[in-house]
């Protein structure tokens, strides 16, 4: 997810916008697009029902596209040399979470790369990026790819997002290639004659599939989905509340341009290979606050009481303000107020005592380990 758009933009829509209304979506201006924040039932009702059974997600308005390139070994080459994961050693059908990064080391966006597990496609990565930056990551692209590999944007595709602990069984009626993949694994599908790409991954924290999908298809798969005893449509305010319970970032919330994915804690995003030999944008920064610690951390807040701290509240220890909460809200799973924010190392470890300031008043908070719902990813194929 990402920032809203202004009241006066033109708003976009998604091949889904007529399913939406017709459902009772409440439409709001969303990265440009006009997208569904809950359904009639309400985002609490929704965030349940993803965790106990499977939501449906219309998550077309982010961005895909995909470079192209005479092998892969080139395609991998070219998209290192601007993020820090390791994409030449992706075996065919993975997928890696990864950041576009400043020269300085600040994230530009985060986003999702996939090697086909297609063999005619070897010299092919798949990529998905935050709806709202998905012009400047693609103009960045553009400017930074070496002759003999280019990017090839999808606008005519949409993609869905099925989430939860049932998911993996509705999605196997119609789609046989479903169970075969493993959490980060991805590959082509054939979703009742429609041709799909599927990846087993989300940003729930629940088990669960991405389905890219060509736009004149997409609202057939979509009914198709709805009409599972199983299923119900989900919107943004559950998508956030489900990302916050799994301690996941939101960009232009949690990580942006001023913070490091050492600060961010997703040092578990870069390999090993590429912490040791650089070669990305701000790694003499990202290896030196490997050496040496960062001077902050992003941390997970359970707050004591019923009130929600908010992003901007003010982050307190022995008077003195030391952070920001960067994401806050109610947890429905917890039943309590739970945030994420950045605080010195010092204040970081789990138990640590802090305040956060809400409506002017201290509440008090604990830091405590991420994610704050475990999450329930398959790990291995059929599981």
């Amino acid at each position: 997810m990402a920032t809203s758009s202004p009241a006066d933009t033109v708003l976009l829509k998604t091949p889904l916008h007529a399913a939406h209304a017709a459902l009772g979506g409440r439409l709001v201006p969303f990265a440009g697009y006009e997208m569904p924040v809950q359904y009639p039932e309400g985002i609490l009702a929704e965030h349940a029902w993803t965790r106990s059974h499977a939501g449906l997600f219309d998550v077309s308005h982010m961005g895909q596209a995909h470079l192209d390139g005479p092998d892969h070994a080139t395609v991998a080459w070219a998209l290192e040399a601007l993020l820090p994961a390791d994409i030449l050693n992706l075996k065919p059908g993975q997928q890696r979470y990864s950041q576009f990064l400043t020269a300085d080391g600040g994230i530009i966006d985060d986003l999702m790369v996939t090697r086909p597990a297609d063999p005619a496609q070897d010299g092919r990565l798949l990529l998905v990026v935050n709806a709202a930056c998905k012009a400047g990551d693609f103009a960045h692209l553009e400017a930074n790819l070496p002759a003999g590999v280019r990017l090839v944007t999808h606008p005519g595709r949409a993609l869905l997002a099925l989430q939860g602990p049932e998911a993996a069984a509705v999605l196997a009626r119609h789609c046989p290639q479903a169970p075969a993949l493993g959490f980060m694994q991805a590959g082509p599908g054939d979703f009742g004659g429609v041709p799909v790409h599927l990846s087993r991954s989300g940003y729930t924290g629940e088990d669960g599939y991405e389905i890219a999908v060509d736009n004149a298809d997409a609202p057939a798969v979509w009914a198709t989905l709805s009409a599972e005893p199983e299923v119900k449509p989900i919107g943004l305010g559950a998508r956030d509340s489900l990302r916050l319970e799994a301690g996941l970032c939101l960009y232009g919330h949690d990580i942006d341009t001023t913070t490091s994915p050492v600060e961010a804690a997703l040092v578990w995003s870069i390999q090993k290979r590429r912490r040791l030999e650089g070669g990305f944008p701000g790694a003499a920064r990202i290896q030196r606050e490997l050496a040496e610690g960062p001077s902050r951390l992003r941390v997970g807040l359970a707050l004591a009481g019923r009130a929600p701290a908010r992003e901007g509240a003010e982050i307190v220890a022995g008077g003195a303000v030391v952070g920001i909460v960067t994401s806050g809200g109610f947890s429905p799973t917890l039943g309590a107020p739970i945030a994420m924010g950045y605080v010195p190392p010092a204040l970081a470890a789990p138990g640590t005592a802090l305040d956060i300031m809400v409506r002017g008043k201290p509440l008090a908070a604990t830091v405590t380990p991420l994610p704050f719902v475990p999450t329930r990813y398959a790990r291995k194929p059929g599981a």
